[in-house]
């Protein structure tokens, strides 16, 4: 499914999160002339190009809906699963291939697995990143797909996973 996206609208890139279409550039590549997305990446400032007929193919997109945020909250809140005993390196690699998928299930899922095998033991330097990392890409969606401050969400977060 491929979505137009105009100056202003905010738009989820994978691995990178959410960012802000600060225009379209056109530009000659190769002796052909390219459309461009320009996005300002929200957490960082970092400036990407994003051609337009590639869009589908990097998976950038739009901000989920209401009802994929109640979907979400259900991830977060399953509590019956069996994180894999699987060595933490494996672990880490699954996880990372989740968050580059782009998708705010797949991330909820790492959020979720991850705080669930901190409570029966310590997790590895690369694994407290990675629950950094997908803590922030999923608070700065839900935040704005909800219209709330990230503090809310971040309240949300604390009261599923008994943080308080």
């Amino acid at each position: 499914m491929q979505t137009s996206f105009k100056t202003g609208d905010k738009a989820v890139y994978p691995g990178q999160g959410v960012g802000e279409v600060m225009g379209i550039e056109h530009t000659e590549v190769a002796g052909q002339r390219q459309s461009f997305y320009v996005l300002r990446i929200l957490e960082n400032g970092m400036r990407i190009m994003i051609p337009i007929n590639k869009v589908g193919s990097v998976g950038l997109r739009e901000i989920i809906s209401e009802e994929d945020v109640k979907q979400v909250y259900s991830i977060l809140k399953e509590k019956d699963i069996s994180v894999d005993s699987t060595t933490w390196n494996r672990r880490y690699r699954e996880y990372m291939e989740k968050i580059k998928t782009g998708s705010v299930f797949e991330i909820a899922e790492v959020l979720r697995d991850l705080y669930l095998l901190k409570g029966d033991k310590d997790l590895s330097f690369g694994e407290r990143k990675m629950l950094d990392t997908a803590r922030s890409l999923l608070i700065k969606e839900l935040s704005l797909a909800k219209d709330c401050s990230e503090e809310e969400i971040e309240a949300d977060l604390k009261k599923i996973f008994n943080l308080a």
